[in-house]
């Protein structure tokens, strides 16, 4: 169905394409810059944690990737706001925008309510799934109190997707970078005892966590309140009345959403367990190689974003020329940088490599041999991890999630999975093996994805040339 009840704003828009790189350029830095600074929060508690002892290191590892997967699974509902507010905003509809952001946080606060118990129960669900009890009581420790941060973050994902749909993702890197120095303050403060505070070891972290959780949503908070541009949306007036059709679609258009991300992070999840079991030097050597994944996925991850924006924007203003130039401008960029990552992993895997590692160490060479090759396949991993990226963030500006979904389940698990496990174990390619068969499904989801965007966006074109008014 197609219905519009708003006319265009008569804004005129510059379609041209020096315009467009210049938009998607000015949205994307702000965009990967905030995101690396998230990466680097997570570091930083890691690596502070990790000064206290194996135990402790173990316990920060096992509590941070249980808060995480429950908190990415809910930041698909804040993630399903952003198209919503763009093509809102796009056909200059407030009323509309105010009511998405407003049900997007009434989304993310009820699935904090339903998850809390099971990040307050989190000890006992690490003994169940064997891990030591000393390891799952400090893990708890930190839960019980890190859990309270779900819900101010969640609320500024929401606020954040409010935000950059109307293009200001400046505030968003500037806020992240707050965060990241205090929480690095806080950690050294909380963990360590200096400044007459106790130490407090993963607890410390814990409390950081919590602090600086809710310093983001505060700070988004009083931006949106002190700009007369963002206040005049009145997001926060009269919170308490439903809206139970905009609640559907936030709850239809993220679940997917959340899916789909889910099924990404625990394929990387399973992955390590796979490299696990073929051995110690595999695992250690695939950790060093998924780290530079990971860094580099943040300039796609980044523009995925930009481009959800700018084509809920265009839409908005029905403008389907629009769409296809902001799709090919955030395509082009994103496939540019992922080529020129893979070149360097290819030309300098030992040396990216080493980075990691004490060379004086007796097993550091063995460690280096594995992980540089693993770095080159990591720079094929980018070409096809960015590009079901940036379509699965274009699809999502078209309030398409749930075909990608399935597209992207089978593409990450009947495709890939099943290619690691067979050629890593039933064709004798051991820890490569692993990595080849991940890049074949997310090769898969690109191909797939992108075909999907441009299949979807033909119709829309047709769509979009009808009448405003017209019911499909």
């Amino acid at each position: 169905m197609l219905t519009s009840t708003h006319s265009d704003r008569g804004v005129r828009t510059d379609n041209s394409w020096p315009a467009h790189y210049r938009a998607t350029i000015a949205l994307g830095l702000p965009f990967v810059g905030a995101q690396l600074a998230q990466f680097a929060i997570h570091a930083t508690d890691v690596l502070m944690v990790g000064r206290l002892g194996t135990t402790e290191l173990a316990a920060m590892v096992l509590a941070a990737q249980m808060f995480f997967t429950i908190f990415i699974f809910g930041s698909g509902f804040a993630n399903a706001v952003v198209p919503i507010v763009a093509q809102a905003e796009g056909r200059g509809d407030r009323v509309a925008v105010r009511r998405a952001v407003r049900m997007g946080m009434w989304a993310v606060l009820g699935y904090g309510v339903i998850m809390a118990p099971v990040l307050w129960q989190a000890e006992h669900v690490l003994l169940m799934l064997g891990q030591k009890p000393e390891v799952a009581a400090l893990a708890g420790s930190y839960l019980h109190v890190a859990l309270w941060g779900m819900f101010p973050a969640l609320l500024f994902m929401v606020l954040r997707g409010f935000l950059s749909s109307l293009e200001r993702a400046g505030i968003i890197l500037y806020v992240t970078i707050i965060v990241l120095l205090a929480n690095a303050a806080l950690c050294y403060v909380f963990i360590y005892g200096h400044f007459g505070a106790p130490a407090l070891g993963i607890v410390g972290a814990g409390i950081s966590a919590l602090i600086v959780n809710t310093l983001s949503f505060v700070l988004l908070y009083i931006y949106i309140q002190a700009q007369p541009q963002t206040r005049a949306y009145e997001i926060f007036v009269r919170f308490w009345r439903p809206d139970w059709p905009v609640l559907k679609e936030v709850v239809k258009l993220g679940l997917p959403i959340a899916v789909t991300i889910l099924a990404e992070v625990s394929l990387f999840t399973v992955a390590s367990l796979l490299m696990g079991m073929i051995g110690t030097v595999e695992l250690a050597a695939h950790g060093i190689a998924l780290q530079f994944a990971s860094v580099a996925f943040m300039v796609p991850l980044g523009l995925a974003q930009v481009a959800t924006v700018r084509i809920g924007l265009a839409h908005g203003r029905r403008d389907a020329e629009g769409i296809k130039r902001a799709a090919i401008a955030v395509f082009v960029i994103g496939c540019g940088f992922a080529v020129i990552s893979s070149v360097v992993f290819a030309v300098f895997s030992h040396e990216l490599a080493a980075m990691y590692l004490d060379t004086g160490r007796p097993d550091a060479a063995q460690v280096l041999a594995y992980a540089g090759p693993l770095i080159v396949i990591a720079g094929a991993f980018q070409l096809v991890d960015g590009v079901q990226a940036l379509a699965a963030g274009m699809l999502r500006g078209l309030k398409d999630t749930t075909v990608p979904m399935v597209l992207a389940l089978v593409s990450y698990w009947a495709i890939g999975f099943v290619a690691a496990y067979f050629l890593a174990f039933h064709f004798g390619f051991g820890g490569l093996g692993v990595w080849y068969g991940f890049v074949l499904g997310l090769a898969a989801a690109s191909i797939s994805l992108t075909w999907r965007f441009f299949l979807f966006l033909k119709r829309e074109r047709k769509l979009l040339a009808l009448p405003p008014g017209t019911v499909l």
